[in-house]
């Protein structure tokens, strides 16, 4: 018989069983769930059909890590860069800050040169906060920065505690409360990253973990976040589905078994297995405030949750863009090809130079009638990126004046139309393409060849 008093839920108005006190599970081998991980097989998704209630905050955002995370995987930003790409943050997160804080590096002269740069602009949003390694010196860094908050390694699956750091759980979970007990002895508001967080015995150390960093946060009265960090890839948002690996199961348990408040919870996902995007989703729609993302998904190995994304998904699930304006995001991209030299994959939703093309005859043939019918909302207006048709053989002048006037973003005084003789000399190199037994569309890279040779000749030229 379960004699556990019946609480009611000041949220959701119902009874409840109160919950168990988790106390931490020492171990003498480690749990590498080689059952769901076994290593030389494809990772297995169990389901033991437990459901969790949905639970969003009424307030979520998004948290940048462009700076950290972003810069592990590629060369380092400038610091010009650095102080323009923020610019370009704050700028998108709008009047209300949705894009909530953005973490440094702070060990290198061009690192702190680039957060004081950061600082000087006085923004509110995005906070400038950093991530350190845990040391009493680090925290003396941060706190002479003048900064709040600063990121701390905590890593939490017994590969990292037993593997990597050569210890037992309970000799990890003392190293890290003394480190964080030190942070706060400077005053400085520590996040917790609880790195491997998706296969780790979430109630055998997690938990339990939590509840002592909470008992910190209250003898202190300073903030503790947790940012649960999904660094493999292998969270799932599937119903039903087994913790390590069930993202709702984790933020639940966060939030409702570890006592952390949504306000102080983030997710820090990685698309090993395509599911970075869906699985932030997920974490905010079951209790956490925020998601950890980098622009454009730069990271380790297959890169971060994409920054752009969480955008449209914020408002998708709220309903509304809450201010944030997403023609910064079509900015960006032309800044980081243009000026930084990266080149974003052409299929890339939102900002890949293929991502509103219509290609297919018979979708080309709906969209010049009706752009709704292939577009998936109007790109000219939220991103500054009107719909193109690609050129074929079905094309004819007017597909192809269409096509010169979108990609060039050519204003009405300058459009061409299909009796331009630029638009018929680019026609009679596309029939004659097709003559020769063609049956692909025309590339991009082909057209502008085109019509640069065509301009170069008669000596008239589109802009």
């Amino acid at each position: 018989m379960d004699n556990r008093p019946v609480i009611k839920n000041k949220k959701t108005n119902l009874l409840e069983l109160e919950e168990h006190i988790y106390h931490l599970v020492d171990v003498d081998k480690p749990n590498v769930y080689h059952n769901l991980f076994p290593y030389v097989e494809v990772p297995k998704i169990a389901f033991n059909d437990r459901i969790v209630p949905h639970n969003m905050p009424e307030n979520i955002w998004i948290t940048d890590t462009t700076f950290r995370d972003g810069q592990q995987s590629r060369t380092p930003y400038t610091t010009e860069q650095i102080v323009t790409i923020y610019d370009y943050l704050n700028k998108l997160g709008g009047p209300k800050g949705l894009i909530r804080q953005s973490e440094f590096f702070v060990y290198s002269k061009k690192d702190r040169d680039a957060l004081y740069k950061c600082l000087e602009r006085g923004y509110e949003f995005p906070e400038v906060t950093s991530w350190i390694r845990a040391s009493k010196k680090d925290f003396e860094l941060v706190k002479d920065l003048g900064l709040r908050e600063t990121g701390i390694l905590v890593s939490c699956s017994d590969y990292h505690i037993f593997y990597k750091m050569k210890m037992t759980r309970r000799e990890c979970m003392n190293h890290y409360l003394s480190v964080i007990r030190e942070c706060l002895e400077t005053g400085i508001s520590p996040r917790c990253h609880f790195e491997d967080i998706t296969r780790s015995d979430i109630y055998g150390f997690v938990i339990p973990f939590c509840v002592e960093l909470m008992k910190l946060q209250k003898e202190y009265n300073i903030p503790i976040k947790i940012r649960a960090c999904d660094t493999m890839g292998y969270g799932v948002n599937f119903a039903g589905a087994v913790i390590p690996r069930s993202v709702q199961g984790i933020i639940y348990g966060l939030n409702t078994n570890g006592g952390v408040p949504s306000e102080q919870i983030e997710w820090h996902g990685h698309d090993d297995f395509y599911k970075a995007v869906s699985n932030s989703t997920t974490a905010w729609l079951y209790g956490a405030s925020a998601v950890n993302c980098s622009l454009f998904g730069i990271g380790e190995r297959t890169g971060n949750t994409p920054l752009e994304a969480m955008v449209f998904e914020y408002a998708q699930i709220k309903g509304t863009l809450d201010g944030m304006d997403t023609r910064v995001i079509t900015e960006l991209a032309e800044y980081y090809e243009k000026e930084i030299g990266y080149e974003i994959p052409p299929r890339t939703p939102f900002v890949g130079k293929n991502f509103n093309v219509t290609r297919a005859g018979i979708h080309a043939d709906g969209l010049l009638k009706n752009e709704e019918i292939y577009n998936i909302f109007d790109t000219n207006k939220l991103l500054n990126r009107p719909a193109i048709v690609a050129v074929s053989n079905t094309s004819g002048l007017a597909g192809i004046a269409h096509w010169i006037n979108t990609y060039y973003k050519l204003e009405d005084s300058k459009k061409v139309d299909k009796n331009s003789e630029l638009v018929k000399a680019v026609k009679e190199w596309v029939d004659k393409e097709y003559e020769e037994g063609r049956v692909t569309a025309i590339t991009d890279s082909e057209l502008l060849k085109v019509i640069n040779d065509t301009c170069e000749k008669t000596g008239n030229h589109i802009v």
